[in-house]
């Protein structure tokens, strides 16, 4: 079977699906990290808090608190990086038994398809996760080199190496937050990837919702509200 026959197995849909999962993929990432100064993103508003936090550690004294967040961001990485492996290694396993995947899948779309199509359907899900796997490694990295450049930043305003130096640490951070979201938005689109089992259509409506629960959480959620100081928190009694 030539190149061509196998690409002949999918449906001008299936394609189709696969290319708005792409697109909804890069273009929500592409607008939360160039959202205007207008209407930024939570992504963004938390960058200047990271740089706010930075600031305020100069003259904290001890740091413990500062340490202990460092720490919770490392092992957040480190959990989701943990988790991706796991699933790459279970869509492994699933590619060495398509058959009963298939069995369950044709049950749910009532269609039948050789074992080759479930096995690109599964590889897409698997380049997300990928991609996912990689990004929280480096974030896990980058919050590392972020906790030894916060070490670094002296204890007084005084000392004209601190406020640089808080900067640096709140770029690196800044920068480890990024590989983040760019993971855990891999991970939503791989998710969103496993409804192709059932159908381009379910492809299609699983991207569209994961495209909108995205945008609203980054551009018109509560948490937003908050961050860009718009709500109005209700006084304590």
């Amino acid at each position: 079977m030539t190149l061509l026959d196998r690409i002949a197995l999918f449906s001008p849909l299936d394609l189709a699906a696969c290319l708005l999962l792409m697109l909804c993929w890069i273009g929500i990432g592409w607008r939360i990290e160039h959202a205007t100064s207008e209407h930024p993103s939570v992504s963004g508003l938390m960058a200047e808090f990271r740089h706010a936090w930075m600031n305020q550690m100069v003259q904290r004294d001890p740091r413990i608190f500062d340490a202990q967040l460092i720490a919770n961001l490392r092992q957040g990485s480190a959990f989701f990086a943990s988790a991706s492996m796991i699933a790459i290694g279970g869509g492994l396993a699933l590619i060495g038994n398509t058959d009963q995947l298939a069995g369950v899948a044709q049950d749910l779309s009532l269609e039948s398809a050789p074992a080759f199509v479930w096995e690109v359907k599964i590889l897409l899900v698997l380049l997300l996760l990928s991609n996912a796997f990689l990004k929280y490694v480096w974030a896990h990295r980058l919050f590392g080199y972020c906790f030894v450049l916060m070490a670094a930043v002296p204890n007084t305003d005084a000392d004209p190496r601190a406020y640089p130096r808080a900067r640096q640490a709140a770029d690196l951070s800044i920068t480890a937050a990024r590989s983040f979201n760019r993971a855990m938005r891999s991970t939503y689109f791989a998710l969103a990837a496993v409804a192709w089992l059932i159908g381009p259509w379910a492809l299609v409506a699983a991207t569209i919702v994961t495209f909108a629960v995205l945008y609203r959480r980054e551009f018109a959620s509560q948490s937003r509200q908050i961050c860009s100081g718009s709500r109005q928190t209700r006084p304590h009694p």
